[in-house]
This record gives C-alpha cells, sequence and structure tokens, in this order.
C-alpha cells in the first residue's frame, strides 16, 4: 500500500514538474517576443530628429555616442550662403586655378622625402577664393615606370590647399590635381541628402494567384497611406513598402529598383559640368615634375630613421604602383600570382563567400575567367544579382557571391534572396579554411549617413562574432573607389558620397582583425581613368592583395 502511494506522489510530482517547466518555456517565448517586437519599435520613425522622417532612433548608446562620433569626424567645410540663386562666376574654377610644387632646401628631392604641392582656387572671374570646401584630388605618377602614388590633400579652409605626396621610386614624378567638385557643388548635394532622401526609390511586385500590384519601397516611406514593415528583427535594419490595396504584405515577391527624382534648383547643375569644374585638371603655374635622387643617406642618428622633411603630418599612402604593381606599404607583401596555378594553390581546401555590390562580383567573375578549372555551378541566377557559386573538386575550392540586403539598386532580386550579411556572416562556421570578401558602399549613397553607419555596425558586431568563435577566419573588406561621373551618376553616386563613406568605413573597422582592399588609392594612383568597375589591371592587383592576405 505505501509503495503504490509513493508511485502515486512521485506521478503528481513528474507531471507538476513537467507543467512547471512548460509553463517557464512559454513565458520565455513570450518574452523573447517581446524583445524581438521592441527590437523593431526601436528604429521606428523619429520625427523629432533632425526634422526628417529618415530619422530613427539608435539600438543602444554606445551605438549612440559611435555614430556621433564618426560623423562628427567627417565633418565637411560650409560654403558661404550667398544671397540669390548659385551664381556659377563666383564658384571654382579649374582653369583660372594653379598649384606650384613648393621649393626644397638644396633644390633636391630624395627616395624617402615628401613633395609638398601649394593649390590656389580662383573662381570664374579669376578672383582668388576665400574659403575652402572644394574636393580634389592628387597624384604623383611616372607613365614610363607604370608608377604612381595618391597623393594626400590639405584644406586650409582659406581657398588653398596642400597636396602632399611620398617619394617612392627614382626618376622622374610627375604632379597632377583635379578638380572633382566646387565647394558650391557639394552643398547642393549635402542639401540634396537632408531635403530628398528617399530620391532614389524602389519597388516591390506583390502577387497572389491570377492578381499582382506594384509597390513603392524604401528605407523610410512617410506615411502617407498603411505600410508593409518588412524590418530585419536579427539585425533591426529597417524596410518599408506601401501595403497593395487587394494584396496583403505577405503577397510580396521581389524587390527592384524603381527609379530616381531629379530635384536639384534652376542653374545647379551647372555646378556639374563635365570639362568645366567636374574632374577637370588644374594646370600647374610652373614645371609640374621633379627628379627625384637615390634615397638620402642622411639619417636621424636617435632613431635610425630618415630624417622627416615635410610641414604636415599627414598620414602616408596605403601603397603604390612600380611596372603596374601595386606594392603595399603595409601588412604582407604583395606577391604575384600570375598564373592559375599559383592561383589555385593558394586557394586549395579554402570557402571563398564574397558578399557586397557590383565591385565585389567583379572579384568572383575575375576568379572564374582566370582558373579554368573553377567551374560556376549554374543556379539559375540573374547575370546581374545572383548568387553564384563556383567549385574546383581537384583542389576542394569553392568561391561564392551574393549580394547584399537593401537598399540594393539591381535588377529584380526573388525576395528569398534579400540577405543582410550580418546575417550570412552569424551563419557561417568560419575556420582557417575560410575566407570572407565584402563590400558596401556604393547604394548608400543617397542615403543620409545614418543609415550607413547601422548597416556597417551591425556587419562589424556579425565580424566580432566570427572571429570570435573561429579567429582563424580571413576578413577582407573592400573600400569605395572614385569613378567617372555624370550628372546622374553625381547626384547619386558622387566620389564625395564615396569619400565620406570611405573614411567611416576606415573607422568603423579599425582595430579589427580585418584586411582593408585600398580600392579608393588603388583607382586614384593608377593611370587608368576612373571608373566604378575598375578595368582589368587594376582588379588583377586587387586580387593579388587578397590572394597575399589569404597566402601571406
Amino acid at each position: 500500500m505505501k509503495t503504490r502511494v509513493c508511485k502515486r506522489e512521485f506521478n503528481i510530482i513528474l507531471l507538476l514538474l513537467v507543467v512547471s517547466v512548460l509553463i517557464i518555456l512559454l513565458q520565455n517565448m513570450k518574452f523573447r517576443h517581446a524583445v524581438t517586437t521592441i527590437a523593431a519599435l526601436r528604429v521606428s520613425i523619429n520625427l523629432t530628429k533632425n526634422h526628417s522622417f529618415f530619422a530613427f532612433q539608435p539600438l543602444s548608446t554606445e551605438d549612440s555616442v559611435e555614430e556621433r562620433l564618426l560623423l562628427d569626424s567627417i565633418a565637411w567645410p560650409e560654403t558661404p550662403l550667398l544671397p540669390g540663386p548659385v551664381s556659377l562666376e563666383n564658384t571654382s574654377d579649374p582653369a583660372h586655378s594653379t598649384f606650384t610644387i613648393l621649393p626644397r632646401r638644396g633644390g633636391q628631392w630624395h627616395v624617402g622625402d615628401q613633395l609638398e604641392v601649394m593649390i590656389e582656387m580662383c573662381d570664374f572671374q579669376g578672383s582668388p577664393k576665400r574659403y575652402g570646401g572644394d574636393l580634389l584630388l592628387a597624384r604623383l605618377h611616372n607613365p614610363k615606370l607604370g608608377a604612381g602614388v595618391a597623393g594626400q590633400v590639405v584644406d586650409h579652409l582659406n581657398g588653398s590647399y596642400s597636396a602632399v605626396f611620398s617619394l617612392l621610386w627614382e626618376g622622374d614624378a610627375q604632379v597632377e590635381v583635379m578638380l572633382v567638385h566646387p565647394s558650391e557643388a557639394i552643398a547642393v548635394l549635402c542639401r540634396l541628402t537632408k531635403e530628398q532622401p528617399d530620391r532614389i526609390y524602389f519597388r516591390s511586385l506583390f502577387r497572389s494567384g491570377s492578381r499582382s500590384e506594384s509597390s513603392i519601397c524604401n528605407v523610410r516611406l512617410h506615411p502617407t497611406q498603411p505600410l508593409c514593415n518588412y524590418t530585419d528583427l536579427r539585425t533591426g535594419e529597417p524596410w518599408f513598402c506601401y501595403k497593395p490595396k487587394n494584396l496583403s504584405c505577405d503577397a510580396r515577391i521581389n524587390h527592384m529598383m524603381g527609379g530616381y527624382k531629379q530635384n536639384i534648383k534652376a542653374n545647379e547643375d551647372k555646378l556639374f559640368n563635365n570639362g568645366a569644374n567636374m574632374k577637370v585638371f588644374i594646370q600647374s603655374s610652373a614645371p609640374a615634375n621633379v627628379t627625384v635622387l637615390p634615397k638620402n643617406e642622411a639619417f636621424n642618428f636617435l632613431s635610425g630613421q630618415p630624417e622627416v622633411k615635410s610641414s604636415y603630418l599627414t598620414p602616408g599612402p596605403s601603397g603604390y604602383y612600380y611596372q603596374g604593381v601595386w606594392r603595399a606599404l603595409g601588412g604582407p607583401t604583395v606577391h604575384q600570382f600570375n598564373n592559375p596555378p599559383a592561383i589555385s594553390q593558394c586557394l586549395k581546401g579554402k570557402v571563398v563567400h564574397m558578399y557586397g555590390d557590383s565591385t565585389i562580383r567583379q572579384f568572383f567573375e575575375y576568379l572564374t575567367r582566370a582558373l579554368p578549372d573553377l567551374k560556376e555551378f549554374d543556379l539559375h541566377s540573374p547575370r546581374q544579382v545572383g548568387p553564384f557559386m563556383a567549385l574546383n573538386y581537384a583542389n576542394n575550392i569553392m568561391v561564392t557571391f551574393r549580394c547584399h540586403g537593401p537598399p540594393i539598386r539591381f535588377g529584380k532580386v526573388h525576395t528569398s534572396e534579400l540577405r543582410y550579411i550580418a546575417n550570412e556572416l552569424d551563419d557561417i562556421t568560419g575556420g582557417t579554411n575560410t575566407v570572407v570578401v565584402l563590400g558596401i558602399w556604393s547604394h548608400f549613397s543617397t542615403f543620409p549617413m545614418e543609415v550607413y553607419i547601422q548597416r556597417l555596425q551591425n556587419i562589424r558586431k556579425a565580424v566580432v562574432r566570427l572571429l570570435d568563435r573561429a579567429p582563424g577566419t580571413v576578413v577582407i573588406i573592400r573600400t569605395g573607389n572614385p569613378k567617372a561621373l555624370t550628372l546622374y551618376e553625381t547626384i547619386t553616386n558622387s566620389d564625395w558620397y564615396t569619400l565620406q563613406r570611405d573614411k567611416v568605413l576606415r573607422a568603423t573597422f579599425k582595430g579589427l582583425n580585418v584586411h582593408l582592399i585600398d580600392a579608393w588609392e588603388m583607382v586614384l594612383a593608377h593611370h587608368l581613368p576612373h571608373s566604378l568597375h575598375p578595368q582589368p589591371p587594376i582588379i588583377k592587383n586587387m586580387i593579388n592583395v587578397i590572394l597575399s592576405h589569404i597566402c601571406p
């Protein structure tokens, strides 16, 4: 009798325990659901910040502080407001502006020295400019040697600028200075982003049975009608579409570029004139070249280093070209992988995941062309969009490409293929045989910098998690690069937008165990014309840098 009672009590206790566990699990699920809901609400529209419907609340105090520091670090000199419409006569004119190589004591330059150039900007009337803010690019090169290096430009905020170059080869070195945009044009670009951050818009097709509707989508939408909220629950990345009239939000099947609203004011287009004031070379007032002698043996005996002979403390270049080959000035030596066996040997046993825009897709396309045994597996993907996969069974190599998530300006992307890089990185096991190459910049140009910063913060957190669980993983990040500019390209993807995002990208990933492909300097230092998609010789050098990080 006692045994029977004990068993019955035991069963009752066991049942109570099971019920208790179930209650705890259910409460935990509700809690997680509440957290997820809060995470989604934390990126809700905040009409008080910057008085912009694009503003959103940062996800944490730490991210908010970092955002403020990043925005402060890229603050651009303001152009004085003039009464009435912009007058071209008062804006920077490269034809009236000049640069001069500053003389050196002794009149000689040696390898290891720095060359300094003074740039004086004038307007179309020939009058000196009295304020800064122009976007200038500078390059030192020698066409016969296939040599080139980017210069560092210093704005003195009074209409004059300095360009500083590291002298890295013997022989002739010729200076080039280019006006990309006058300060007045940059003021227009700033205003457009502030007033019209949704000038690039997107569409999605919704379909159910034989019924279909198209709807406008964006990072933010004016709440003039019901919205479908596609904010990513894992990253908090916001995305919205106007709800179709007769279909549910679940009926969305794809994403595509919708169009562009050009709303510049009268005469502002004159500020973006190829051949006049956009991407135009400035002439020298004296000889534009110097002869560089072998390295000076005058050393600082206390430090054992060559003497610093420059008026300005500027960050040095990341590398330079010599005989058409990129030589890095930091990190591993850049080896030349000039044939398929060398590339295959480096990638043997490796999985290479590439994420980003079309400038990352270029790397995938280069490798599949360069390696005959790296066969692309047909995933029936659109050529612009992907995803792509290529395999080499003999050497156990796999290379993949996937485009980043919205805002992506590609053609039609199926909703199932809209992936955020941070989420993809979280799904990678990682390890010594895993390589991640990513780049994300071009498609964010028209949006407020806060949108780009949040995306980079999410990617960085995922990179940190990846390197924590798999420290041997190689992570390589491509920067943006200068490109050819038309009026449309400028308003949507100017070099100024790229430069600002480039600074934020470098600062965001500084200090992490990641490697940068300095596409900005690799395009700027090369003799080939600027292009959104750099030409094959530049891509080949970038691939050599990538492979040198994988196989140092």
